[in-house]
């Protein structure tokens, strides 16, 4: 394998080999320069080898491929030359748009989108009468071969988008039967944000002596990005969210949870706060998500809520900010969903809302990203009074320099004055009802967590005992070799797994070292055994029942305990699920 780190020192698309065609689409773009992965990706691609690129969120991998491929399509054969696999549909429409805009001037190259909740006969229709790229999702791609609707004799490049995410999504099978249906004299392309294991897995067995393009971490880390955490309590974080709004003027967001159940949550909390706010997760359907983007793109919705599945690979360029909600259980994703603002040279800001509980998994992303989050000081209600005041009087004399025609309303002070009220009282009720700012049980509250005895040497313990992730615990898989887990080995999934059911009343306390308690809604009077748990878990993410922890079954809810390296799948897997025909919503533990 033959790496290449992306210290490019090209400066122009023209240095790279690109038709005039192309370099006017970039042009009418306002796309002058190649980004590193773009310098170092697209000349290998160009040349026909096996690419492996790793790139983040933003750094323009799409043209990485998107170019060269454009480039090898010969527009005369009127076949499928090229396919690209993308994990969500969202993803697969925004390639497909990109490649369009990329080939304004190739007229004749043709492009289709092919994903879920779309019309099938349509894009039947699309495929009968010829395209040479074809952009879709794992599960409509198969849909297509088994219906002898996509030939892919054709096919002489085959490109894999945000590969990680697709293998995290459970497409491995899928990948592997359409690489497997493919030519052998094919060019195999593949982007990903992480190498793991399973990445190099389908590497070694469906590349051909792969040229590594690898964007350095100095380059994932945007420096016009402002990073910022605030120490917040679990029930205040709508209300920092709101005041952080309100301080910075912010005017699109993009909010990130780690379930489906609290983006419909916050969302509920920021629309009856007067906030337009949408959210996005994977439970809505085709149409409900193209209307989302759509209010979204149109200026319409301001604030957009999303799980990281939803929100991986639409597109919200122009973001004023990226608010953490919840910090991610991976390391990865804070990049990933930072990554959404500050681009295109413009300043951006990502604020994280830290819970105690969500404390160690901020220092776990500070060791990952090499960088040093600095901690705020939550805007006080007299702060957010008194910038709306600004905002009141400078809204107010602007209108009154603007238009000089305001006699048509003069009659109104005239009427209410004779009502019995002086100006003062009239201009005082107008700027209340228009700031819309109302002391709440929030106003003269503490809304940080104040740090309680021993929190620092608990921090110091787990640092002592974190690896290189920063405050994930190296025995992982390691539990203490007491009665209860002896019990707990003895058992396989059909078995009652030690009796958890009958002590759910008596255990208390946090999860063990490496492991992550789940809240799950479902108990005891849902008639659930620990078995239940344990099968449906196992089934659903695809991980060993012997890993599964502590069961512990209260009368309406279920504690859970799952190794921490599983929690994002397992929350993936579950959220919105069924147990015995009982719909979950599953959560961290708080």
């Amino acid at each position: 394998m033959t790496i290449i780190e992306s210290n490019s020192t090209v400066e122009t698309f023209q240095e790279l080999g690109i038709s005039e065609e192309i370099l006017k689409g970039l042009a009418s773009m306002g796309i002058e320069k190649p980004s590193p992965i773009q310098a170092q990706g697209i000349p290998p691609v160009l040349e026909g080898n096996d690419v492996i690129g790793q790139a983040q969120t933003g750094t323009g991998k799409t043209a990485a491929f998107g170019i060269p491929v454009l480039e090898r399509v010969d527009a005369s054969e009127n076949a499928i030359q090229a396919l690209i696999l993308c994990p969500t549909r969202e993803l697969a429409v925004q390639v497909s748009e990109e490649l369009r805009k990329i080939a304004k001037y190739v007229p004749q190259i043709k492009i289709e989108a092919i994903y879920g909740g779309d019309s099938i006969e349509r894009q039947i229709r699309s495929l009968r009468k010829g395209v040479h790229i074809v952009v879709g999702t794992p599960g409509r791609v198969m849909d297509h071969l088994e219906r002898g609707t996509l030939h892919l004799d054709s096919v002489k490049m085959m490109v894999l988008d945000e590969a990680d995410e697709m293998l995290d999504m459970g497409f491995r099978e899928d990948i592997e039967s359409i690489l497997t249906d493919m030519p052998e004299e094919r060019q195999t392309i593949l982007f990903s944000a992480t190498m793991s294991k399973p990445i190099m897995t389908i590497t070694r067995k469906f590349q051909q002596n792969p040229v590594l393009v690898k964007v350095v971490r100095n380059e994932l880390t945007n420096q016009n990005i402002e990073q910022v955490y605030f120490e917040v309590k679990p029930q205040a974080k709508v209300e920092v969210m709101t005041r952080l709004i309100d301080t910075h003027d912010i005017k699109s967001l993009l909010v990130f949870c780690n379930t489906k159940r609290k983006v419909d949550e916050i969302v509920e909390e920021l629309q009856l706060r007067g906030y337009a706010a949408e959210g996005l997760h994977g439970d809505l359907r085709q149409q409900q998500r193209n209307n989302v983007m759509s209010k979204f793109k149109a200026g319409v919705t301001t604030i957009l809520v999303a799980t990281d599945v939803a929100a991986r690979g639409i597109d919200v360029s122009g973001l004023d900010a990226v608010i953490n909600h919840d910090i991610p259980l991976d390391e990865e994703y804070y990049v990933h969903r930072i990554g959404r603002t500050g681009r295109a040279g413009k300043s951006g800001k990502a604020f994280s809302l830290v819970a105690r509980d969500e404390k160690f998994r901020l220092k776990g992303i500070e060791a990952y990203a090499k960088a040093k989050i600095e901690k705020g000081v939550i805007p006080s209600f007299e702060d957010i009074l008194g910038v709306r005041k600004a905002r009141f009087v400078a809204t107010i004399a602007s209108t009154i320099e603007e238009n000089n025609d305001v006699t048509s309303y003069e009659d109104v002070l005239e009427s209410l004055r004779h009502s019995g009220y002086t100006i003062e009282q009239v201009v005082a009720a107008m700027a209340q009802k228009i700031m819309g700012v109302q002391k709440n049980e929030y106003a003269d509250s503490n809304l940080a967590w104040e740090e309680r005895r021993g929190d620092r040497r608990g921090e110091e313990r787990g640092d002592r005992r974190g690896d290189r992730r920063g405050g994930r615990f190296e025995s992982r898989g390691e539990r203490r070799n007491d009665s209860r887990f002896g019990e707990r080995r003895g058992n396989d999934r059909g078995g009652d797994r030690g009796g958890f059911g009958g002590r759910s009343e008596g255990r208390r306390g946090r999860a063990e070292a490496g492991m992550t308690r789940l809240f799950f809604n479902l108990g005891r009077q849902d008639h659930l055994a620990p078995r239940d748990f344990v099968g449906a878990i196992a089934g659903e993410a695809n991980i060993p029942g012997t890993s599964i922890g502590a069961i512990d079954i209260h009368d309406k809810f279920t504690y859970v305990d799952i190794p921490e390296r599983d929690v994002r799948t397992v929350l993936q897997a579950m959220d919105g699920n069924t147990i015995k025909g009982k719909f979950v919503n599953v959560d961290v533990a708080k």
